[in-house]
């Protein structure tokens, strides 16, 4: 007779794993080319000319080597027919999974701009965790907060009144989908995001992020860079 599962030990042995192991292969997954192209440069990436994606999908890439760690950037691009970039969870979930597949990488970082607030069923509300990192939120004196994902810059009333029984403090359009795809492939990842506008405030939510996008892009620009400076040479305990 086969012993019975015992499946806290499986994840006990998962998770011990997964925090003495050394992170080298990190994955960006960033919506907008804006947001991306401060880190493409910073890192010193090349453009992926000679694409692993499926042909005709106007997905990015752009990789190379930072320090000890190997960095592929990936974008969802321009759509093809209205040739605005492709934001949204449809996008995410599909890059990421081919992303994950094609790159094979020990942590993903979801990077991106945001927007704040002042203050469904279970499988909407997704409640995934991303990668625990108290010593990386330390030492860079990084915000914790909840992150609400949604398709639409527009706020409606039952999405308000979701997200703020939920305590959350921000509001994107791909982090849940990134989760979604991490939670489904096991793989470790944290989301970095800059507001650009405060969703429940008095200015247009779209004017007020057209407004400060540069400035919180470059912000961006400049945590994500420290904190892939905190994760090189690490192991996940570390971090």
């Amino acid at each position: 007779m086969a012993p019975p599962h015992d499946e806290k030990a499986e994840i006990q042995v998962n998770e011990d794993s997964i925090s003495q192991r050394s992170i080298s292969n990190v994955l960006f997954i960033i919506a907008m080319q804006t947001e991306a192209s401060p880190l493409v440069n910073k890192f010193q990436l090349t453009e992926d000319l000679d694409s692993v994606f499926p042909k005709g999908v106007p997905w990015v890439r752009y990789h190379g080597k930072y320090k000890d760690l190997s960095i592929n950037i990936v974008c969802p691009g321009k759509d093809n027919t209205l040739g605005v970039d492709g934001v949204g969870t449809v996008s995410a979930s599909l890059l990421t999974y081919a992303s994950v597949q094609a790159f094979q990488p020990d942590i993903i970082i979801n990077a991106g701009t945001a927007g704040g607030f002042k203050v469904f069923d279970l499988y909407g509300v997704g409640s995934r965790q991303a990668f625990y990192t108290p010593n990386l939120a330390k030492e860079l004196s990084l915000k914790v907060g909840k992150l609400s994902t949604g398709d639409s810059l527009d706020m409606s009333t039952v999405d308000e009144t979701a997200i703020h029984a939920n305590d959350a403090t921000v509001k994107d359009m791909e982090g849940a989908a990134v989760a979604y795809v991490a939670d489904l492939l096991k793989v470790p990842v944290i989301f970095l995001k800059a507001v650009t506008d405060i969703i429940d405030g008095d200015k247009p939510t779209a004017e007020e992020f057209l407004q400060n996008l540069a400035a919180v892009t470059l912000a961006l620009d400049q945590t994500v860079t420290q904190v892939v400076d905190f994760i090189n040479g690490k192991s996940f305990s570390e971090i």
